[in-house]
């Protein structure tokens, strides 16, 4: 492939992985990875409600890796209250998968930036065969791409199995129960999500670019160098 082609592989790459980051960078501070309708169990079950009188029960709350906020509601109007995981929510959530969340997702920041640099530098620069090359290339979109699919493994076991949007909820709640009724992921989790097929397509591009995989070429030096033994 002419070396033109090749640089405008590498800076769409490059210029992917930087958005990428950013994306990252700034879902890790907005609170728009949950949105979740909760119910105030307590004080329907009290007078009975169902159908439309359910509405004044049902609040719901927004949040994401460090903070939050929402509405309570149980038949008394509605008392909005804002949240913070660290260090309120301590005791109440799973803090080793919340803290391997925002690591992964810290990870997957700095080496999408990693990624971004060597992109540009194989583009404009003059690579070799190491890991300022295509290896390189290769093993960071990997990096990026399984941190990614960490984080969002981590944090939808937080959420669904741990049940993290009920225990926010009833925190510091002593007279009423709340429970979840319905959980949807938002804006913060599809980037994390989309920079992972992203790296995907990195690795795709990185093939266009006429660099083999590095299993198949470390295949293809085996197969040559038998060859070459057969020879002698």
């Amino acid at each position: 492939m002419p070396n033109q082609q090749k640089k405008i592989i590498f800076c769409t790459a490059g210029v992917l992985s930087f958005v990428c980051a950013l994306g990252v960078v700034t879902a890790l501070g907005t609170p728009l990875w949950i949105k979740a309708t909760i119910l105030c169990k307590t004080g329907a079950l009290l007078v009975n409600a169902s159908g439309q009188e359910l509405d004044k029960f049902t609040g719901e709350m927004q949040y994401g890796l460090f903070h939050g906020q929402g509405v309570r509601q149980c038949g008394l109007g509605a008392r909005p209250f804002r949240f913070s995981f660290f260090p309120d929510l301590l005791k109440a959530i799973p803090v080793s998968i919340h803290v391997n969340v925002i690591l992964f997702s810290t990870i997957l920041t700095v080496v999408t930036m990693a990624g971004t640099a060597l992109f540009m530098y194989n583009a404009f620069g003059k690579p070799f065969e190491t890991l300022h090359g295509p290896l390189g290339l290769y093993l960071l979109s990997f990096i990026s791409g399984s941190c990614g699919c960490l984080v969002m493994i981590l944090f939808a076991s937080e959420v669904k199995i741990h049940h993290l949007s009920e225990k926010i909820a009833n925190y510091a709640e002593g007279t009423y129960a709340y429970r979840t009724q319905r959980e949807s992921y938002t804006t913060s989790f599809w980037v994390v999500f989309t920079c992972c097929l992203v790296h995907f397509l990195n690795g795709l591009l990185i093939r266009l670019a006429g660099f083999q995989f590095p299993f198949a070429k470390s295949k293809d030096t085996g197969t040559t160098n038998v060859a070459a033994d057969l020879m002698y």
